[in-house]
């Protein structure tokens, strides 16, 4: 889910990237369960069911994951993906919401099955999806087959993928949700996994969907605020740690707390109401301060075609011909803008 802070930022610091090729070249860390779940909430059959093979295997992230990764790559685009590890403790609260609010779409989507309401099954099922440790760990292998580097985060993945950046291993952290900026990280790209045109929930209409870039220091410097203030707004509105956030704080009023008051301490003194899951001073210091996993160097490399098809073709039921013209165009993709292309702390301070 992450931290809805949409409405506290400004459009003035959303820069809107018209054509992938403006990133040529450029690392970009990808949140890997983030993108995992867009794929799987995506590529669906009519009735909302995911795309499987012959043995019953999910393989809807599967094929959003090769054919995605493959347009990054011909736009000059060098992924790497990073997966979350154990989370963390305070995160155990909206684990059992997320669970629960799944069970309850899991047996709304059988109940509008056996009524014939498909289309209200559909939209159940993508709500009840959830990601399984098989899918994560084809994943992985399909990307080392493809030569696509990974990073397994100590806990949290945008936590991990800000390190990147913050480290000069990558130049922007790719997710939809905004918790990254909250960990630090200079620059989050937006949208990059699911632009194009996208179908609004519940109606027949389609919007054209653009990546875009928020640059931490600009917005910290638009709203006047710091990075301590803003994570004092998130946690005000809600985080994955305390989900409720404050009732009857919104983005603005949460905004509004933070300059007033100055600290989330002096905020709280003036809201006795106020009841979290957890110690909040323990969430925002877990926002400083997260556990990550050391990282020195990132190496892409030459694609692995006898593997990819044996992954895709022979082990999950894709067509061959479908899946041999998209290894032509990663194997391209990889001789113009990938090869040789290691990124290390020592070439960075080089620099």
């Amino acid at each position: 889910m992450g931290v809805n802070l949409k409405d506290v930022i400004p459009g003035d610091c959303r820069i809107e990237i018209n054509d992938l090729r403006q990133l040529a070249r450029k690392v970009i860390a990808l949140d890997g369960y983030n993108a995992l779940y867009q794929f799987l909430a995506a590529v669906r059959q009519p009735d909302g069911t995911p795309l499987m093979d012959s043995k019953g295997r999910v393989t809807s992230h599967l094929s959003g994951l090769f054919y995605r990764t493959i347009n990054l790559i011909e736009n000059g685009i060098k992924p790497v993906y990073v997966f979350d590890g154990r989370p963390p403790e305070i995160k155990r609260t909206e684990i059992e919401k997320r669970s629960a609010r799944k069970e309850k779409a899991r047996k709304l989507a059988e109940k509008a099955y056996e009524e014939g309401a498909i289309e209200e099954a559909a939209k159940y099922i993508v709500q009840a999806l959830s990601l399984e440790s098989y899918m994560v760990n084809d994943a992985k292998e399909l990307l080392d087959a493809m030569g696509i580097p990974y990073v397994q985060a100590a806990e949290e993945g945008e936590a991990q993928a800000a390190y990147l950046v913050k480290k000069g291993l990558s130049w922007a952290v790719g997710s939809q949700d905004y918790d990254s900026l909250l960990f630090g990280t200079p620059r989050l790209i937006r949208n990059l996994t699911i632009s194009g045109k996208r179908k609004l929930p519940g109606k027949e209409l389609y919007i054209e969907i653009k990546p875009e870039i928020i640059e931490l220091d600009k917005l910290l410097k638009s709203l006047n605020i710091t990075r301590e203030q803003l994570i004092d707004i998130a946690i005000l509105i809600g985080t994955d740690y305390n989900p409720d956030g404050v009732e009857g704080v919104g983005p603005k009023t949460a905004l509004q707390l933070v300059k007033t008051h100055g600290s989330l301490e002096k905020i709280l003194k003036h809201l006795p109401h106020a009841k979290f899951p957890e110690d909040p001073f323990k969430i925002k210091a877990y926002f400083l301060n997260p556990p990550v996993a050391d990282v020195s160097k990132i190496e892409w490399r030459e694609p692995d075609k006898q593997r990819i098809i044996e992954i895709l073709v022979k082990e999950h039921d894709f067509s061959l011909d479908r899946v041999e013209n998209a290894i032509k165009r990663l194997e391209k993709g990889y001789r113009e803008y990938i090869r040789s292309s290691t990124v290390s702390l020592d070439a960075w301070f080089k620099k």
